[in-house]
């Protein structure tokens, strides 16, 4: 197990070490807070599946009506 101190930015991101991101061969991963401890895990995704629509990044927060989705597809 390797453990590294990583600053986050004034944006809230972080960088992962690339020799980490080669080891998981992944450019998506998850991360799941477990009662203040976050786990990251990479993401093996089907080559035709992607994220449409995240909440928190697109909507501030707000979730998005099927209509609405369905919308944005056309």
């Amino acid at each position: 197990m390797t453990t590294k101190l990583q600053k986050i930015s004034t944006k809230g991101q972080i960088t992962l070490p690339v020799a980490w991101r080669k080891a998981v061969a992944t450019e998506h991963i998850t991360v799941t807070d477990k009662n203040g401890v976050l786990e990251i895990r990479p993401a093996r995704l089907e080559s035709n599946e992607m994220t449409v629509f995240d909440a928190l990044r697109d909507n501030k927060g707000r979730g998005l009506t099927v209509a609405d989705l369905e919308s944005l597809c056309s």
